[in-house]
């Protein structure tokens, strides 16, 4: 939902009027009326009006506390659109009831703002749990930190500070160098140059796929009969044409086709989790 931002703050009653009250903010309007008349009303267009005025008139809030989140990797402009909407969930969800509306759109607004950062701006998806074990170290490493001339804390100090173990902490400590991924273009330490992270990746090898169908194969050739192994030893092994076989096994060179086809039919089948049950 894209939200304009208004060119002018909306007109607030002066700080001398009768009945002002004072607020922490300037950008705080006194909407109890709207909200007190908006819950009277049924759908439609007419309270869909009263309740985008409410909006407008608490956009300049949002926008102060999007404001909070800059420089930390996402666009000004994108944080205004995610306070918005947290705008528009609280506008939604107020009870006039239950006291002022900036006390319970502030949590809300705050809270949308750092679900976005917690879901969306991580640029490989990382379990919910490695995240909040990445804030909880965030924050103790920053109040550890405090102490003038405090060392950096170590993995057993942030485990005693938190009540996390060491490896709980290790994670975390390991998801705070994860926030962004690093290009496989990238140049590597001094001392490789020349050489990018790609370089240092692996490729295919088609020597392992030899060695699983070798390992497929091998029960399914102890089963062949005995002449069949030999006929199959003598052909792939030893590279003897069908003929010479037949010669040494006193039998056609048709025939010796005919074992070698049924053979490789029989293991290809079995290597493949298909049985022959031709018998």
């Amino acid at each position: 939902m894209l939200i304009d931002t208004p060119t002018s703050r909306p007109a607030t009653s002066a700080p001398n009027a009768p009945g002002h009250s004072r607020r922490p903010h300037d950008d705080a309007p006194d909407t109890a009326r709207l909200f007190a008349r908006l819950t009277t009303m049924e759908e439609g267009p007419e309270r869909d009006a009263v309740r985008d005025k409410i909006v407008t008139a608490w956009l300049p809030m949002a926008h102060r506390i999007a404001g909070r989140f800059r420089d930390r990797g996402e666009s000004i402009e994108d944080l205004r659109q995610v306070a918005a909407l947290g705008l528009v969930k609280a506008v939604d969800r107020f009870d006039p009831e239950r006291g002022a509306f900036e006390s319970y759109a502030v949590p809300t607004i705050t809270g949308e703002i750092k679900r976005h950062f917690r879901d969306r701006m991580w640029a490989l998806r990382v379990p919910r749990r490695v995240q909040e074990l990445r804030n909880k170290v965030r924050v103790a490493r920053r109040e550890l930190a405090q102490t003038p001339g405090a060392p950096e804390p170590s993995t057993a100090d942030l485990a005693a500070h938190t009540g996390l173990t060491e490896d709980e902490v290790a994670a975390g400590l390991e998801a705070l160098e994860s926030f962004s991924t690093l290009s496989l273009d990238a140049e590597l330490p001094a001392g490789d140059d020349g050489y990018s992270l790609v370089d240092t990746l692996g490729g295919p090898d088609d020597s392992f796929d030899i060695v699983v169908d070798r390992e497929s194969a091998k029960e399914s050739l102890r089963r062949l009969p005995e002449r069949e192994r030999a006929i199959l030893y003598m052909r792939f092994f030893e590279d003897m044409t069908q003929s010479r076989i037949a010669d040494r096994l006193g039998i056609s060179q048709m025939h010796v086709s005919r074992l070698i086809s049924r053979s490789c039919a029989q293991v290809r089948l079995e290597a493949m989790g298909r049985p022959d049950d031709r018998g």
